[in-house]
């Protein structure tokens, strides 16, 4: 069953009620206040330009557990060599705008829509939603963002613009940064070859409940 969002309706059916696809609910809008009511419970958003806004909550999540983390040795070799420099929460909406527009394989267009872009910079700017990103000579070539739930960093999106970048981002995030878990949402070669794994819906909220909330939460730990 789909459930229908009303205007100021903020909280949102039980993630268990999705559909197989993961779609639980249309409509309602991207307030601060309903998107992160949605990630604390599991849900986020994923539509396109023509569409209303669709709510997700995989029935299987698709994860991965720092201590998990798979870095090949091409990569170790990569990051050894010091190609790339890393920042983060420096230039938040260069990296969105990327991950809107970068080509991706068997994809036509972008669901990081103008609305999306406009949500997740306001709640950037709060304090809920993070980039990493990656530099090379002083260019910035990849990067990824995503919404922080306590310990559980929520990928949304990742670029790069040459090769191991994405890559580079999620290692210097996973590494640095005392995560408990990272939700890459649904599932990518590309991801599972670093380690991520499916993990059941209700194990996934059941460590969403233990986590707080709160902004600025995405510190280096040294």
């Amino acid at each position: 069953m789909i459930f229908e969002l009303e205007g100021g309706q903020v909280s949102f059916p039980h993630p268990k009620y999705a559909e197989a696809d993961g779609l639980l609910a249309v409509g309602g809008d991207l307030t601060p206040r309903r998107l992160l009511t949605a990630y604390k419970h599991g849900i986020f958003p994923w539509y396109a330009d023509d569409s209303p806004i669709l709510w997700y909550a995989p029935h299987n999540r698709f994860v991965l557990h720092p201590n998990q983390l798979k870095v090949s040795k091409s990569m170790k070799k990569v990051l050894s060599m010091g190609l790339f420099n890393f920042t983060y929460n420096t230039v938040f909406e260069e990296v969105i705008t990327n991950c809107s527009n970068i080509d991706r394989k068997d994809q036509d267009g972008t669901w990081i829509i103008a609305d999306m872009r406009k949500a997740y910079t306001e709640l950037h700017h709060l304090g809920f939603v993070h980039s990493i990103e990656v530099w090379k000579d002083e260019e910035l070539v990849g990067g990824l963002y995503g919404v922080l739930v306590g310990g559980v960093f929520c990928g949304e999106s990742m670029f790069a613009k040459v090769s191991n970048a994405s890559k580079a981002a999620l290692v210097f995030l996973i590494q640095n940064f005392g995560l408990e878990l990272i939700d890459c949402q649904v599932y990518t070669s590309h991801l599972e070859s670093m380690g991520a794994i499916y993990m059941p819906q209700q194990q996934y909220l059941d460590i969403l409940q233990q986590q707080h909330m709160k902004p600025n939460g995405l510190q280096i730990i040294f």
